[in-house]
């Protein structure tokens, strides 16, 4: 039985919308794309390969699905730590708009209903399976009690308003601190699990 962990990059305020790139998502207005990069700096890339190398496969949503296809495959020699895993491992890709075949290699599309395939995945699967940002998939998973951890790299700013990983459903959910790690720059790298009660 596998375990599903999300990975996420994560503001004081708990936005979780473009931490990568100005263009990365501006709907709703949202200004403030790429407020991670300043804090990325060695501890938080050897969190993130290390989680990368460690994944079975990776989760993704059609959003995430689409800015890594056009970017990984053509990766610069400097990012093939992060590119070499996420080209080569398997990928699952929930979409309602996507047909196969997908572009990218070693890419899969989730047939039906997202939790139910994520279950049946994880039933199926030896290791875990990382969901990389995806916000809309990773509130699914969260609501349907199917993420086993959560490992987030929480930046030290808040952006006053944006996308937020948690669903608002008035569900209250304990999880528990596993790991964690200041880095460099102030960010804290923190692995949480569900409570158990």
């Amino acid at each position: 039985m596998g375990k599903v962990i999300l990975q996420d990059w994560m503001t004081l305020d708990a936005v979780v919308q473009a931490p990568g790139d100005p263009e990365e998502d501006t709907s709703g207005g949202f200004r403030h794309g790429g407020w991670s990069l300043p804090y990325f700096e060695e501890t938080a890339m050897s969190w993130t390969v290390e989680n990368l190398n460690g994944a079975a496969a990776f989760l993704l949503g059609r959003r995430t699905y689409e800015l890594f296809a056009a970017h990984w495959p053509n990766a610069s020699e400097e990012e093939r730590p992060l590119s070499g895993p996420l080209n080569s491992k398997p990928k699952y890709v929930a979409s309602g708009t996507l047909s196969e075949p997908l572009g990218w290699q070693n890419s899969t599309l989730l047939n039906g209903d997202a939790s139910e395939a994520v279950r049946e995945l994880k039933a199926e699967t030896d290791g875990y399976l990382l969901v990389i940002g995806s916000a809309q998939l990773a509130r699914t998973l969260i609501q349907s009690d199917l993420v086993d951890e959560f490992r987030f790299m929480i930046d030290p700013l808040a952006v006053g308003g944006g996308k937020r990983l948690f669903p608002e459903d008035g569900e209250m959910r304990r999880v528990e601190l596993v790991d964690g790690q200041i880095t460099g720059s102030g960010a804290i790298l923190a692995t949480y699990v569900p409570a158990s009660s």
